[in-house]
């Protein structure tokens, strides 16, 4: 089969490697129909280098049809449309049956002290071959596929891989209150989705960005805007337009990809070179994130507001200003989505014909496989409009 493999930084390739197998009697094989290419695949693209093997297969956001299922898998069987979730869960340990997927005790990679693996994305999250390819093993099947209806296009549903779960978690940990206002600093994807989330709540939203494409396509939806590359003081700005406090609520959407920070993108791509056994202590327990947008968010909340985190972040001991947090007394909440724990909210509004989300509007590209290394240029530099690509194997 064709798959898009990682070579190196900034080297993504489509490569014939081997079909996949069913390793054990709750793995499924899905012939994929359509795969998203994240914003913490750039993660993947330069910085996380470290932790990836040439040969490795990307991609986490997929959904298609099932090929073929093992003995143990009774919910889903051939011919089925499913979106998989992206982390890999297994439905029954202690952590799943509180609703904590990302941290399955089944899957959890121990070896590293990571939570439940991922599809597609380093040895931190299990090695487990990625999506953006022509079929996926997906482990773990007796529980994370979730079957869609036929007729709509992918794009209505394949969101629900990622995007979709992860805004929806964002929104809930920021504990908006009941009329209160948000600021969605980073408008991806994610941030896109948040932003739309919290008006569907009845929220007030400001969105923050410096690609006119994004801020575009967020007021197209409803969402009051600050272009950053235009004010030096954002928080400001948010401050303006919350009564002199500050937003209720904050929700990082943008994470180590961050403009601002010369030095943390600099130690990123020196780490993206140096040889492994260097590079992974490195990035393990240096601080080399790009902390600006964070300290964007921190500056931007009232007193006694909370952070909502779900922009990725890599480093370990990176520089807090733990005296502004504690003054302010801000709640931070954070963490990897637990896909499931929010399809029964989100399933229902994706499937109405209203679209009352607009997940409609947000794939920007529709790109072959075979494209997906010019996809990935584009995506990492934001040129061309491009703000959610799919690729279609």
């Amino acid at each position: 089969m064709k798959a898009l493999t990682w070579r190196g930084p900034r080297d993504v390739r489509v490569e014939n490697v081997p079909d996949p197998k069913l390793e054990a009697d709750t793995d499924a094989i899905i012939r994929v129909t359509s795969s998203g290419i994240c914003g913490s695949d750039l993660h993947l693209y330069e910085v996380l280098a470290p932790f990836l093997d040439p040969g490795d297969i990307l991609g986490h956001e997929p959904m298609g049809v099932v090929e073929e299922t093992g003995s143990a898998v009774a919910d889903i069987a051939p011919g089925d449309r499913v979106v998989v979730p992206f982390n890999i869960a297994c439905g029954h340990c202690w952590m799943c049956e509180r609703r904590l997927f990302a941290q399955c005790e089944t899957t959890q990679v121990r070896e590293h002290g990571s939570g439940a693996a991922l599809f597609g994305y380093t040895k931190l999250y299990g090695s487990v071959p990625g999506a953006q390819a022509e079929y996926l093993r997906v482990p773990q099947a007796q529980f994370g596929p979730i079957k869609v209806p036929e007729g709509p296009p992918d794009e209505q549903f394949v969101y629900l891989s990622d995007v979709l779960p992860t805004a929806w978690q964002a929104v809930e940990y920021a504990d908006v209150p009941k009329g209160g206002t948000v600021a969605v600093f980073g408008l991806g994807p994610i941030g896109q989705m948040a932003a739309r989330i919290a008006l569907h709540h009845g929220f007030r939203a400001i969105g923050v960005d410096r690609v006119p494409e994004r801020l575009n396509m967020a007021e197209r939806h409803g969402v009051r805007t600050i272009d950053a590359a235009q004010r030096d003081d954002v928080a400001d700005a948010v401050r303006e337009l919350t009564d002199g406090r500050g937003a209720d609520s904050v929700i990082d959407a943008v994470g180590m990809e961050a403009h601002g920070s010369p030095v943390a993108e600099l130690g990123q791509k020196i780490a993206g070179v140096l040889p492994d056994a260097v590079a992974e202590p490195l990035m393990s327990k240096a601080g080399i994130d790009r902390l600006s947008a964070l300290y964007e968010c921190i500056d931007s909340v009232r007193r006694a507001g909370t952070i909502s985190l779900s922009g990725v972040y890599g480093g370990m001991a990176d520089p807090m200003p733990m005296l502004t947090l504690f003054d302010k007394g801000v709640r931070i909440a954070m963490g990897q989505a637990h896909v499931k724990r929010w399809i029964p909210d989100l399933l229902p509004l994706v499937g109405h014909e209203s679209d009352p989300l607009g997940v409609r509007d947000l794939t920007t590209h529709h790109l072959p496989l075979d494209e997906a290394p010019n996809a990935y240029d584009i995506f990492q530099r934001k040129v061309d409009g491009a703000i959610k690509i799919l690729l279609e194997p």
